[in-house]
């Protein structure tokens, strides 16, 4: 039976070829850097191996006996140095492939070309390149596309926000530049396809729809919308300019909004039929037909994965659980409850935030949201995966879910711009509620930060305590 080996599995494109490949007759082992990001469906069909490829025990160990090693990792980030990351990655998993015996690895990266690629499709092309270097000891099949469309994705969530609150947009020229869109369907078909498949393959494959640039998508995704846009072409405005203007209407930050601004003013586009050679049988996706079926996932409450559930650095990976009892302030309110309505108050805390708010001057919450916003942070924007549960590593608006204990804790820690770290905890025992702020500061600046908040922290909290106990407690809840 062919053993896989999968990373990245609980990224974007990583957790849906897993739930992909789950039911097919093969072995298939994960290599993550958090288990605990996984499903209990997924831990219990798998082979689990925690690490990441800068681990070479681990991933070695992981490679034994592997016939096909996917490789979906990504490193873009606000360090500097995240080229340089990526090329040791890939290195690392080339020669532990070659050493293990693997046969094939499958991979993707972006499209366009080297010369005139931004830093972030530099790295990805660079990537592929290095784990192409050996097709003597180790085939690789290299896929490569352009924005992809899916709910979740960062492209099409930037769409769908754009199109539904901007009626005229002023934009820059790089709105003209042509990419090749594939949907997120087909993108797990293609990879699928290559997994199984009975034959090695060596080369890249381009894959995605005919050419179309970011404003066509943008006037397409209106008329999906069943919306009137107006569209307005302007030369001045900078990818600095361009990624503050994101950042203010989309669930990005600053740091992406910027990479993904610089990606888009290189021409992206198909140099290759290789796709339709090695697999004749796949038929892309129309534009108008992914865009509807990504706002039908996200109306049924079908989200899979999203941009930001896994990526190494500043967008949102849970390496581990924080000592938040070494906080060096905490602020706590508790309340005591029946143990009947214990069970109501755990699912209201597993659904904060998004179109349900927090329970209390969601008014405050908004300028707190802006203010982040205009930071260049995460701002309120990215709301939630689904309006209801919730798994280690999904976000709530600028929260990231670090732990759940299910009928007792949810921690949450904080995504805001801050000087410093924060974390909200909820705890459920049988006759006692308590929620409780914890904050590690960063210099001076972070100590009056908390100061300054406490007051506001001391009304919000403890009116949000009494909001979810008061709707816990209902009859018809």
């Amino acid at each position: 039976m062919k053993r896989v080996l999968i990373t990245g599995a609980t990224g974007f494109v990583g957790r849906r070829l897993v739930f992909s490949l789950i039911n097919e007759n093969i072995n298939l082992r994960l290599l993550v850097r958090n288990k605990n990001k996984l499903e209990y469906s997924i831990i219990e069909r798998t082979e689990i191996y925690e690490g990441d490829t800068f681990n070479l025990g681990v991933l070695e160990n992981s490679l034994k006996e592997v016939d096909v090693a996917v490789y979906l990792i990504h490193m873009m980030g606000k360090s500097k140095d995240y080229e340089e990351k990526e090329r040791i990655s890939a290195k690392n998993f080339i020669e532990s492939c070659e050493k293990a015996g693997v046969k094939q690895i499958i991979y993707l990266g972006g499209l366009g070309e080297l010369k005139d690629a931004s830093p972030h499709l530099r790295s990805r092309y660079i990537t592929g390149e290095i784990l192409s270097s050996k097709p003597d000891k180790v085939k690789a099949a290299w896929f490569r596309a352009g924005v992809i469309i899916g709910s979740g994705s960062a492209s099409f969530e930037i769409l769908r926000n754009l199109v539904e609150k901007l009626p005229i947009m002023i934009t820059p020229r790089w709105v003209n530049t042509p990419t090749c869109p594939i949907f997120i369907d087909d993108v797990i078909k293609y990879l699928k396809s290559a997994i199984l498949s009975n034959t090695t393959i060596h080369g890249k494959i381009d894959i995605g729809m005919q050419p179309m640039t970011f404003k066509e998508m943008m006037l397409e995704t209106a008329e999906v919308l069943g919306l009137k846009r107006v569209i307005i072409n302007v030369p001045v405005l900078t990818p600095k300019l361009s990624s503050y203007w994101l950042i203010l209407f989309t669930p990005v930050n600053f740091e992406l909004a910027r990479e993904l601004v610089l990606g888009l003013k290189s021409k992206t586009v198909k140099n290759n039929d290789n796709a339709e050679k090695y697999f004749p049988n796949i038929r892309v996706t129309p534009f108008k037909k992914a865009i509807r079926q990504a706002l039908e996932e996200i109306e049924k409450n079908q989200v899979i994965s999203r941009w930001c559930d896994s990526s190494k650095g500043f967008i949102c990976d849970v390496p581990q659980i924080p000592e938040i009892s070494k906080a060096v302030y905490v602020d706590r309110y508790a309340k005591k409850i029946e143990p009947k309505v214990a069970k109501n108050i755990f699912e209201i805390c597993k659904n904060l935030g998004g179109q349900r708010g927090w329970y209390a001057l969601n008014f405050l919450w908004g300028i707190r949201g802006l203010i982040d916003k205009l930071l260049g942070g995460y701002g309120l924007n990215r709301g939630r995966r689904t309006s209801h549960g919730l798994r280690i590593g999904d976000v709530i608006d600028f929260w990231k879910v670090i732990d759940i204990a299910e009928g007792q804790r949810l921690l949450l820690e904080a995504q805001m711009k801050l000087p410093g770290k924060a974390w909200l905890e909820f705890l459920i025992a049988e006759s006692l509620f308590t929620q409780t702020a914890y904050f590690y500061p960063k210099g001076l600046g972070g100590r009056i930060y908390w100061h300054m908040m406490l007051p506001f922290h001391k009304i919000i909290f403890k009116m949000m305590l009494n909001k979810i106990v008061e709707e816990a407690s209902k009859d018809n809840y």
